[in-house]
């Protein structure tokens, strides 16, 4: 029998967020559960792993396997549980804050690794959670914080420059207003063998208030891309302002995944911590 057609709503469960109204979240959430119906995903098939912060709930809204985890180590959990069940599509979710500062070794780590699994990170360049300090992809500038009231003095992180220097096969960056080209970009993200790390500018209507502003200064990137060449690939995202979208950079690495799998009992495990 031919498989019905799926559509998004299938794929969000019952729970109804909990963003604040306006937060550049909600049109991710819309954009994930577009691309899984494109892609006709099986929902017991699916797992999606998150770390903390406000972007990091996004689990409890998919009607998938979910894992909300620890802070910064979402990647960790998620690169476990896709050694253990390479069947499943594992779409790993966070923050600017879960993934670059706390998360930013495991960041390094799982671009370099090339596991199958898709990570979106929703940057607001703040920490919204915790009531509106500078994260790591702030801009040096932002003094609106009281814990930076003269600015952070720090040059931003460039995620996507981290990324291609670690050496992820596949780097987009999205724009939370452009709803459909997300879907789009996760869409080929999720298609991609191997690690895709998708960028996603998700203003923060609370703290960032000045991010109504992004919906002017975004812009798809002017270039022929994405390439396969990473210094083209390196030269573009140097030049950037950080407000163009689209797939930069998309070529395809040996998939790492581990060949020698057993199953083994919790007790043989535990006999081994024995002194």
């Amino acid at each position: 029998m031919p498989v019905p057609a799926r559509k998004a709503k299938d794929y969000k469960s019952d729970i109804k967020p909990v963003w604040c109204p306006g937060c550049g979240h909600f049109a991710v959430l819309a954009a994930l559960t577009k691309a899984m119906a494109h892609l006709g995903l099986v929902k017991e098939n699916v797992a999606v792993v998150s770390g903390i912060g406000c972007s990091s709930r996004l689990p409890a809204y998919i009607d998938s396997y979910g894992f909300h985890g620890i802070h910064g180590r979402a990647l960790a959990a998620a690169s476990g549980l896709k050694a253990a069940r390479p069947d499943l599509t594992v779409i790993v979710a966070g923050g600017d804050g879960d993934g670059f500062s706390i998360g930013g070794n495991h960041f390094l780590h799982a671009c370099r690794r090339n596991m199958d699994m898709t990570y979106i990170v929703m940057d607001n360049e703040v920490y919204g959670m915790t009531k509106g300090q500078a994260s790591p992809t702030t801009r040096p500038t932002w003094c609106n914080s009281k814990m930076t009231p003269h600015g952070t003095g720090i040059p931003s992180f460039n995620p996507a420059a981290i990324a291609l220097a670690a050496g992820a096969g596949f780097i987009a960056r999205g724009y939370s207003g452009e709803p459909s080209e997300l879907t789009r970009l996760l869409v080929e993200a999720m298609q991609h063998p191997g690690f895709s790390f998708v960028q996603v500018l998700s203003g923060c209507v609370t703290f960032r208030p000045d991010q109504r502003g992004w919906k002017e200064l975004v812009h798809p990137f002017i270039n022929d891309l994405p390439t396969e060449d990473r210094v083209k690939a390196a030269q573009i995202i140097q030049a950037d302002d950080g407000k163009a979208t689209g797939v930069i950079y998309a070529t395809e690495f040996p998939v790492w995944q581990p060949e020698n799998r057993t199953e083994t009992e919790l007790s043989e495990l535990e006999e081994e911590f024995y002194l």
